[in-house]
């Protein structure tokens, strides 16, 4: 199952690389999902200690501190947050709305999605990324409008650090007091993901039908097709 399938290799990943897979993941997550909700739970699981082998090691060496494995794996993903973040923001000052019409699919940012994201900019301003940071999906769709409203880089870190602080420690943390009971909720979790395939698949028919059904409207109210 692919979802099941990418669950494992983002835990496998972690377990297998810890803080800097933590940064890496969370850093891609900042301008496309990448799943940092279950990379922060799991990485809160991985500090507590409570998954036999896997450790948090810095710069090749172990911390042993359970709550300075915490600090460490909540500050990782902080860090890679805001860098990416700051990327994204980049990317849309610097290569502008062309830029992003052009290749927006790649980034999830189509026609419709950027406009909307414009207008929530306008109105909004500062509180749409701090308040953005802490909204799933919608935090990774974030940066790229910020740089193409053109909000100030010192603005932006600052709103985005805050944003993006509750959520990352937030998530560890019940990742935390999860401990020894991931496996069992990793177990249990399972039949989420198979419902959530199931709603993906009903989601992705339904939109195609509806597409079609649109396509079939423009054609017979224009003769000239």
């Amino acid at each position: 199952m692919p979802l099941a399938s990418l669950t494992a290799s983002l835990t496998s990943l972690i377990g297998d690389h810890g803080l800097y897979a933590v940064f890496g993941l969370m850093l891609i997550d900042a301008v496309l999902p990448a799943a940092s909700e279950l990379v922060m739970l799991y990485a809160g699981v991985v500090a507590s200690g409570a998954l036999a082998g896997q450790h948090v090691v810095l710069f090749g060496r172990q911390i042993d501190s359970h709550f300075w494995g915490f600090i460490a794996m909540s500050s990782a993903g902080l860090l890679g947050q805001v860098v990416g973040s700051v990327i994204g923001w980049g990317i849309g000052l610097y290569g502008g709305r062309p830029l992003v019409e052009r290749h927006g699919r790649w980034l999830h940012l189509g026609p419709e999605n950027l406009d909307r994201a414009e207008r929530w900019f306008e109105r909004w301003g500062d509180w749409a990324v701090f308040l953005g940071r802490m909204t799933p999906v919608v935090r990774s769709f974030v940066s790229i409008p910020a740089g193409l409203a053109r909000m100030p880089l010192g603005r932006f870190a600052l709103f985005s650090t805050l944003g993006c602080i509750p959520w990352c420690f937030g998530l560890a943390g019940a990742g935390w007091a999860l401990g020894s009971s991931y496996e069992r909720f990793h177990h249990d979790f399972r039949y989420v993901e198979i419902l959530v395939v199931a709603g993906i698949l009903v989601l992705g028919v339904w939109y195609l039908r509806r597409r079609r059904a649109s396509k079939m409207g423009r054609r017979a109210s224009d003769p000239a097709r």
